[in-house]
């Protein structure tokens, strides 16, 4: 054994050599030596035959993080319609989430103003990169999320021509390239 069992490892590293050792979950056999293919802990087991190990390397997780009402969340757009914009949950707070969550922006929960005027299509786009807030758990397939507050909605869009734009009001952003102006739901930015 090369690496002490307990031991944080990293891919291509390698943990042990011999005849006695296996390659089991998270690693690989390659010219006697057993080989880490992933991040994680090293783990050695007990063998069949006396004297043989089973090499494997257990994989580190993130705590698991589920959205509950109250969160500020960050949200990729992936459709709108007139009614509302499908989104994918990617953060919650600061935390990444390794599989998204779905969401749902209603037209009723983008601005606390001027309901009744919101057009779906001058607030969002897909592609965009929105800050919300969970404001309930929805339906048994997406959170319901907010953006009714003056620091919430797009953080990050991109121009039709592919730029990352710049906010220039509380409804618009502009394309640095082509100067071309494009309605969104804007969030405030923070000040220092």
């Amino acid at each position: 054994m090369i690496v002490s069992p307990g031991t944080a490892v990293a891919p291509g590293q390698i943990l042990a050599q011999g005849a006695d050792v296996a390659a089991a979950d998270g690693t690989y056999l390659a010219n006697g030596a057993v080989i880490a293919s992933v991040v994680g802990t090293l783990t050695v087991e007990q063998g069949g035959t006396p004297g043989a190990q089973i090499v494997s390397v257990r994989r580190r997780r993130a705590p698991g993080v589920i959205p509950k009402v109250g969160d500020r969340v960050t949200v990729r757009v992936t459709k709108i319609n007139i009614r509302f914009a499908t989104t994918e949950i990617i953060c919650v707070g600061r935390i990444v989430l390794p599989e998204p969550f779905p969401g749902i922006i209603r037209v009723q929960d983008v601005r606390a103003l001027e309901k009744d005027d919101v057009q779906m299509y001058r607030c969002f786009r897909p592609g965009d990169i929105v800050l919300a807030t969970v404001i309930s758990l929805g339906d048994s397939k997406s959170y319901f999320l907010s953006t009714v507050q003056d620091d919430l909605g797009v953080i990050v869009a991109r121009s039709t021509t592919g730029h990352v734009m710049v906010p220039v009001s509380w409804q618009q952003m502009q394309c640095p390239h082509s100067h071309a102006l494009e309605y969104r739901k804007v969030a405030k930015p923070e000040t220092s």
